[in-house]
């Protein structure tokens, strides 16, 4: 099966990393809601469009080297940054 790391960008600009290993053409991941919640009004949340962009796949990694590949993409995009993305972990220290 493959494996995937993704990268969600929100309409205000913000992204997510995430990984999946079934990829799944309907999985968008599971950051905070709350989190990203925050950054949205009520009119905003009426409707709005995501992009989901592959960055990284592979046929046959085992689970340690898709974390590791994750990681790697969450670290280089700065998604942990508050004022890049919504990545919690690891935690961002300015």
């Amino acid at each position: 099966m493959t494996s995937v790391v993704y990268k969600i960008t929100y309409p205000n600009g913000k992204i997510y990393v995430g990984q999946d290993r079934t990829n799944s053409i309907n999985y968008f991941g599971s950051p905070n809601d709350s989190y990203i919640a925050k950054d949205f009004t009520k009119s905003e949340r009426q409707k709005f469009t995501v992009t989901r962009e592959i960055l990284w796949e592979s046929e046959n990694a085992p689970q340690a080297e898709v974390s590791r590949k994750e990681m790697e993409f969450i670290l280089s995009l700065k998604s942990n940054d508050p004022a890049i993305g919504y990545n919690l972990n690891p935690p961002f220290k300015g």
